[in-house]
């Protein structure tokens, strides 16, 4: 078995990969990359943000069209195709997937297009796509960034029955008419608001009494009320009991509030979040440590093996791009220091930890929430301004939802934010930049806002929480 020597080895080509590989390059190191999926680019290129956002652009017109009459104007949909949203996505990806396939091919790295296993901390096998003979990398330092899978639950008759996840929704050309959506996180709701903006019948099924567990309740509520207004069945707190074909679709039994349910759709989505990638990764044998399923590592991105790193899904609190990026570059760096005989002292700091979700309305926070403050003890201040009675909000049609903004009883300075309505994952990032300059109240207040703009909603809750210091 031949043997080929690095610096750092990334294993895995997303988002998190390219840039750890790319960061461990312009540090000087000698890098090689090692990808066996089919296809290069990584969930969020392929599979995630970029498709979803694509078809979820369709979805927002659609809406536009339904309530074009409140508007004054004559307009009516004539139904959708979804072969042509498919293909437009299709155009698009292919476009953002060869730009990055081209970044990982362009020699500032070796590219290994295979499955990579570790033999012992200093060694992968690796055994290539084309089924040529497999051969051993061996590197100072290594970053697991393999990212993540869908999460199939142990339901009775779930497997045999078959379903659908997000990538089956992303790549349809056709859609069944009745599906039952299970789950009530991100891809959950954004799946939903798509496809019943494309005509489908939508029974949603969440296990937890409330979407987006981990959230405050508050964001759920509005979502829950205006999913419920476009016709969409929800059920809360419930618990699957059984999935099984039948009469050429599939029936779900469940109990939610102490009854027992059955219905009948044509299919089932699986929406009930992801799991690491670490299956085949031969992570014991490199003395790598897992818990509850992700790569376990410290604040300066290494695992139990102090020269192995680990960036995003397969090991983040929080599965986002950004994240993942920014854990890669750190983990990177740090690595670089490392193989130099330096202290390795660049850490990640999740204080702004940043989330977004593109149903309708859209969903968005960043730092603490109101639960996690209760929960550490930390003093702090609330308040929050509806948009029902902001004067843009309410000229666009766009009334559903509220702002929230969280600050330190004593010094004032912004410690979160969460925002569900119109454009709420572009709005969140004026608290962003604010905290990341750890603003106050009284400093964001002094901010000019132009009216009028859905972005001085923000100054309401910002001046309430300034009058109680």
């Amino acid at each position: 078995m031949s043997e080929h020597s690095f610096d750092f080895v990334v294993i895995g080509g997303g988002s998190a990969g390219y840039a750890a590989a790319r960061t461990a390059h312009s540090a000087g190191l000698k890098v090689a990359v090692v990808d066996g999926a089919e296809e290069l680019g990584g969930l969020c290129i392929l599979r995630g943000c970029m498709p979803s956002k694509t078809l979820i652009e369709s979805a927002n017109r659609q809406l536009t069209i339904r309530h074009a009459e409140e508007f004054g104007l004559k307009a009516s949909s004539q139904g959708v195709n979804v072969r042509t949203i498919r293909d437009r996505k299709r155009r698009l990806i292919a476009d953002f997937a060869g730009y990055r396939q081209g970044q990982l091919e362009d020699g500032r790295f070796v590219l290994y297009r295979g499955f990579a296993r570790f033999t012992d901390a200093k060694t992968l096998e690796v055994v290539p796509r084309d089924g040529s003979a497999s051969f051993q990398v061996t590197a100072r330092s290594f970053c697991i960034a393999t990212g993540s899978e869908v999460f199939a639950p142990d339901v009775p008759g779930l497997a045999k029955a078959g379903f659908w996840t997000s990538d089956d929704v992303l790549d349809a050309d056709a859609l069944p008419k009745k599906i039952a959506v299970l789950g009530g996180g991100a891809i959950a709701l954004e799946m939903a608001h798509y496809l019943e903006a494309m005509g489908c019948t939508i029974t949603m099924i969440q296990r937890n009494t409330q979407f987006l567990t981990g959230l405050d309740r508050e964001c759920s509520d509005v979502i829950l009320k205006a999913f419920r207004a476009r016709g969409m069945t929800v059920h809360l707190g419930t618990h699957l009991e059984r999935i099984g074909k039948a009469d050429g679709g599939k029936e779900i039994e469940f109990t939610a509030d102490g009854h027992k349910h059955q219905i009948h759709v044509d299919e089932v989505l699986l929406a009930m979040g992801r799991k690491p990638a670490t299956r085949g990764l031969g992570l014991e044998a490199a003395g790598v440590s897992l818990h509850k399923g992700k790569v376990v590592v410290n604040d300066r991105m290494q695992t139990t093996q102090p020269h192995i790193f680990a960036a995003g899904d397969v090991c983040s609190p929080l599965d986002v791009v950004h994240i993942a990026i920014q854990q890669a570059e750190i983990g990177a760096r740090n690595a670089a220091a490392l193989i130099h005989g330096k202290p390795v002292e660049e850490t990640m700091d999740y204080r702004m930890e940043l989330f977004g979700v593109f149903s309708h309305p859209q969903v968005a926070c960043v730092g603490a929430s109101e639960g996690k403050l209760k929960s550490e003890g930390v003093p702090y201040l609330t308040a929050n301004y509806p948009f029902d009675d902001h004067g843009k909000s309410m000229v666009m049609g766009e009334t559903a939802g509220f702002v929230k903004m969280l600050a330190d009883a004593k010094t004032g300075e912004i410690l979160g934010a969460c925002v569900v309505g119109p454009e709420a994952t572009e709005l969140i990032h004026e608290v962003v930049v604010a905290m990341s300059f750890r603003a106050t109240v009284r400093q964001f207040m002094a901010i000019p806002h132009y009216h009028p703009t859905l972005s001085e909603i923000w100054t309401y809750p910002a001046e309430e929480i300034a009058d109680q210091l």
